[in-house]
């Protein structure tokens, strides 16, 4: 006789680290654990002075004390997060450090430093992939892995390995994260939020009414401000006010695409894959200011800035392996308003310099007489550097740079 043996359950997770920054920093500065802490604006000098420390100590034996206090902040920069004991003040990520500052004086206010989060991302990632090979990468302190062909990926629901990639994530970095398995993405990316920090939750289909139904919408990934205040017009509030609408009056006041979604996550389906490489579409570097500049008077510093976002974007295409062929730039202006340029040179690249001067006749076609609060460079339409694609461009570029003319090439001065 033969055994017919059942297909696995099909378990995906979702991994989020736990105030991913902010524990970064407090592994460097274990003296501040317990204390509302912040992380937001660039290097300040006070932030250079308590790092001259005497010979033979370390970062953490840095006196509490001597750490700068957000109530002494002044300037335009935003959190990039915060501690839990700073949350509990109402201080989040995005909000603006000056607001942050009436909320919680007394927090301790701590520089970005992205060269270390992303080590620490590289390093629980590769742990994280040694469990469990089917990983898919979605920024620097989230992922997703399929957990159903991995052993102990069904036991207790997909729990048991679970708590074996936590613990192995916390013994190679010293960090937490919040995991939740469920049948889809979807209900993962929900669940890992259930039980934060440290937490695991599980998720079957049958939890659907109870777990999930409840939720307010917005918490669903895909549905914004705008979507979740029409849909509170309509008296519809939380997922399970959703599901109860029915799928032609969802698309009749939402269009056929986004109607039709909404009805199918409100009923919990999802059955996009784990996908283990995706290519980028494009890659870009920004900076928000610590006070408002000026084209005209700030404009060696700007230039210097505007130099060193090319840079670091020429930087991350060279370490990842990519080029690309379209250019841009985005200013944000002191009245918050966004303008954005780019255009499409010969050849792909990712050399500094070229992508230093693509960008420079970009800022020729933005007004510039407005204070800047922001300044982004953006290499996009990315392929393998040496593909086929790539080098085929290249060929077919050079006749066309041996022609431009010096009147050409004069032109693409940059206003930095």
């Amino acid at each position: 006789m033969q055994t017919v043996t059942a297909a696995p359950i099909r378990r995906i997770a979702h991994l989020d680290m736990d105030a991913f920054y902010a524990s970064a920093e407090l592994l460097r500065y274990p003296q501040l654990r317990g204390l509302p802490v912040v992380i937001g604006g660039g290097r300040r000098k006070v932030d250079e002075a308590i790092r001259e420390l005497p010979e033979g100590s370390s970062l953490a034996d840095i006196p509490v004390e001597a750490f700068p206090l957000l109530k002494d902040y002044a300037g335009r920069g935003v959190i990039t997060t915060a501690t839990y004991p700073a949350r509990l003040f109402g201080v989040g990520s995005a909000m603006g450090l000056m607001k942050a500052a009436k909320l919680c004086p007394q927090a301790v206010i701590l520089p970005v430093d992205f060269d270390e989060y992303r080590r620490y991302s590289r390093m629980f990632k590769k742990v994280i992939t040694e469990i469990a090979p089917v990983m898919e990468d979605r920024g620097v302190d989230e992922v997703y892995i399929d957990f159903t062909a991995v052993p102990g990926g069904q036991r207790e629901g997909g729990r048991v390995l679970a708590r074996l990639i936590q613990r192995s994530i916390l013994d190679a970095t010293g960090l937490t994260c919040s995991i939740g398995v469920a049948p889809n993405k979807l209900l993962a990316k929900l669940a890992s939020e259930f039980d934060k920090p440290n937490g695991i939750s599980v998720i079957y289909e049958h939890d659907l009414e109870t777990r999930i139904w409840p939720l307010p919408c917005r918490k669903v990934n895909g549905i914004g401000p705008k979507a979740d205040e029409k849909l509170q017009r309509y008296g519809i509030r939380t997922i399970g006010e959703l599901a109860a609408r029915d799928r032609d009056w969802l698309i009749q006041n939402f269009g056929k695409a986004t109607g039709a979604w909404m009805h199918e996550v409100a009923w919990g389906r999802d059955e996009r894959p784990v996908v283990t490489e995706s290519e980028p579409v494009s890659m870009s570097r920004e900076t928000t200011f610590e006070r408002d500049l000026h084209a005209v008077r700030d404009r060696a510093e700007l230039g210097t800035i505007f130099t060193h976002l090319c840079e670091k974007v020429a930087e991350d295409l060279q370490r990842k392996g990519y080029v690309g062929k379209t250019i841009g730039i985005k200013l944000r202006y002191a009245d918050f308003k966004i303008a954005t340029r780019d255009q499409t040179i010969e050849q792909f690249t990712s050399d500094a310099k070229t992508i230093r001067q693509a960008a420079g006749r970009c800022l020729k076609r933005v007004p510039l007489e407005r204070p800047l609060r922001l300044l982004g460079v953006r290499v996009g339409a990315l392929v393998k550097a040496g593909s086929p694609e790539a080098l085929q461009a290249l060929a077919d570029g050079k006749s066309a740079v041996r022609s431009r003319t010096a009147t050409e090439l004069a032109t693409t001065a940059s206003l930095f």
